[in-house]
């Protein structure tokens, strides 16, 4: 890595202080997450990610003196993976909704378990990018590897239909159930509870294991996309960071208008196998990252448009 290990400690050390204020003083109590105190945090999360993102424009070159890229090219790699990552995480929030529903999580644990799940989903991701890293460092024929991996996805995604939450199927959840035992009911915002001198788990738990699985799989797509834009290791996990920060705030904002964005995951599909397409030629042709920004930006107005104006028109049919 070329970045300063100071670099990274400083980051992560803001990253923990904006959690820990967060859950500590703002969210102490739990209670349902309206959609103004939503669209409030969302705001700020967005505000703390682009003034981070302006900091790369303005410093990049003093705290990485040996970087491939100029301040601009770091800045422009660091947005095009923040708006993949962000975008890829509506289809979170779709999940999301269906394990809540599934599971009859009242509204103000809700956000509990999404605190805990993106503390855990942040630990996993750092991870898979370092490894990440590594590999394409080691054997650079593993990113041609991703770029299939991708191009896959987004052609599974294109065929995608009703998306169905079965927790019983889960391989952790079913694990779990057999190494401990799980109370009947919500034991307020408690994971564990002690009873007759023993630990047990609570209903909340297994929807933030279910959580944290479903992340897994969901990030074995979004950060092979993004190492599409960049190898820089600091840019990608600082770009998902950023994005994964806010998913919380933007899942209580759009979770109940989620449903109405019916070309989204057509879009993202296109995405996916356009990012993987770059992986396969990088070798023949580099495709810039301010072309690539252009490319995803505009599939995503697209398909937003696209899916308001079909919305629209269902309202107007009835």
């Amino acid at each position: 890595m070329e970045e300063s290990i100071w670099l990274w400690i400083g980051f992560n050390i803001f990253v923990l202080f904006l959690l820990a204020l967060d859950l500590g003083v703002f969210h102490r109590n739990s209670h349902a997450i309206s959609t103004k105190e939503a669209l409030g945090w969302s705001i700020v999360w967005v505000s703390v990610s682009l003034l981070f993102n302006a900091g790369i424009y303005f410093f990049w070159d003093r705290f990485v003196p040996n970087s491939e890229y100029s301040n601009g090219q770091a800045a422009i790699a660091f947005f095009t993976g923040y708006i993949i990552e962000k975008s890829l995480s509506v289809d979170n929030i779709f999940i999301f909704v269906l394990i809540f529903s599934y599971f009859s999580v009242p509204p103000k644990y809700q956000h509990h378990v999404l605190f805990w799940g993106i503390l855990g989903a942040l630990i996993m991701r750092g991870a898979l990018i370092m490894i990440g890293s590594a590999l394409i460092e080691q054997f650079h024929w593993v990113i041609y590897i991703f770029g299939i991996f991708l191009i896959y996805t987004g052609f599974k995604l294109f065929k995608q239909e009703n998306t169905k939450v079965e927790p019983e199927k889960n391989p952790l959840i079913k694990l779990f159930r057999k190494i401990m035992p799980v109370t009947d009911a919500y034991e307020g915002d408690h994971f564990f509870v002690k009873r007759a001198g023993a630990w047990m788990a609570t209903p909340l738990f297994l929807v933030l294991l279910f959580v944290e699985s479903t992340d897994l799989v969901f990030a074995l797509d979004s950060i092979p996309a993004i190492f599409a834009i960049t190898k820089d290791p600091f840019i990608i996990y600082t770009s998902n960071v950023c994005a994964i920060l806010g998913l919380r705030a933007l899942y209580f904002l759009l979770a109940s208008v989620v449903d109405k964005f019916h070309y989204l995951s057509t879009g993202l599909a296109v995405i996916l196998i356009f990012v993987g397409m770059k992986m396969l030629i990088e070798g023949f042709y580099h495709i810039p990252i301010s072309l690539s920004l252009g490319v995803i930006f505009s599939v995503l107005t697209v398909s937003i448009v696209a899916s308001l104006w079909r919305d629209k028109k269902l309202a107007q049919g009835k």
